[in-house]
């Protein structure tokens, strides 16, 4: 190699390695801007990393997605990356995977602050809530036939678009283990999403793919005939209804027709309402008698059953007082209230 050849390539790699740094150094900084404080009301112990912001999956429609990001709570450069999406369709994994479920920060009992969850899963993973579709929480958009193309693929793409450019933005995390999980209608979104995350790995090259080791979901909604069947299975296996209750279910009702007979409807119209003062989907927990606890439901409602129990609406509570007390960084803030602005109101569901 002559020496003229041997400098072009040394001149070469450290343009290389120029370039390299500044795109990490890009990147962190774009971290720092999404990082969070302490929220209003959250506890001053133990310490807990996050992050929040948009990021942009369709720039000519002016389409962003709202995310919440936890780091495990030890040792995150070891930890596997979860994603978490809740279901409705239409359901905040703000307002219920990150503050009312399994997230290290949960919205008290009023609605004015914040309680930490000894149970939450960044003990074991590094978590990120998705706000997804459009239109679900502060994700927005800037065109309004948007709205009207939602369906599961389009969600699917969108939120696969999320992930590439998140982890452009979180670079460090692009090697770790990845895991999709949700609940509810995810069932719907969490293995079509694998499936795309799945079928563009595999026209990637190795450094590029995302490192998707498994999904995870629980309740999940994937056919009415076995939700329903085992709607009522639960119900009775738990005591919710009696012996004869469930007889007489079985007697009128067939899942498989659909749409279903009156009759059919109208008892299932009954089981649910046996849920009153019961949380549907924690039956062993304390009992609470708050208006709207229940899960309101009629049978012939499209929308899952997914509740407006006891943490919803103090989830709103607290999500309009935060903003309204600038907490977030400026620009998320001013979107946020854009979004608000445009809805009327930020809701869980």
């Amino acid at each position: 190699m002559t020496s003229s050849t041997a400098a072009r390539h040394l001149l070469l790699f450290t343009i290389f390695v120029a370039i390299s740094m500044l795109l990490a150094i890009t990147a962190r900084d774009e971290q720092e801007g999404d990082r969070l404080g302490f929220l209003p009301g959250q506890p001053r112990s133990p310490l807990v990393s996050q992050f929040s912001g948009y990021v942009t999956v369709n720039e000519h429609n002016g389409r962003a997605l709202f995310y919440w990001f936890f780091e495990a709570q030890t040792l995150p450069a070891q930890k596997p990356l979860l994603l978490w999406l809740n279901g409705g369709p239409g359901c905040s994994s703000v307002g219920y995977g990150a503050a009312s479920e399994l997230g290290p920060l949960l919205v008290n009992g009023n609605g004015t602050g914040l309680e930490f969850n000894k149970f939450a899963w960044n003990k074991e993973a590094n978590l990120l809530f998705l706000e997804s579709p459009v239109g679900v929480g502060f994700s927005y958009t800037n065109t309004t036939s948007d709205l009207d193309n939602i369906d599961d693929r389009f969600v699917a793409k969108d939120t696969y678009t999320f992930l590439v450019n998140w982890f452009n933005k979180f670079p460090q995390y692009k090697s770790h283990d990845f895991y999709i999980s949700g609940e509810s209608y995810a069932g719907h979104y969490v293995p079509q999403l694998a499936e795309v995350v799945y079928d563009h790995n595999k026209h990637l090259e190795a450094n590029k793919q995302i490192n998707l080791k498994g999904f995870i979901v629980g309740n999940a909604e994937t056919n009415d005939y076995y939700d329903y069947k085992g709607i009522v299975e639960f119900a009775w296996s738990h005591s919710i209804i009696s012996d004869q209750f469930y007889k007489r279910v079985k007697n009128v009702c067939d899942f498989r027709l659909s749409p279903t007979t009156n009759e059919c409807s109208h008892v299932m119209d009954l089981l649910f309402k046996m849920y009153h003062e019961i949380d549907m989907y924690n039956v062993y927990a304390p009992k609470c008698n708050t208006d709207g606890s229940a899960v309101s439901s009629s049978f012939d409602n499209t929308v899952e059953k997914e509740a407006k129990w006891r943490r919803g609406w103090q989830g709103s509570i607290y999500w309009i007082s935060v903003l309204g007390r600038g907490t977030w960084p400026s620009y998320q803030v001013t979107v946020a209230a854009m979004v608000l602005q445009k809805s009327g109101c930020w809701k869980v569901c």
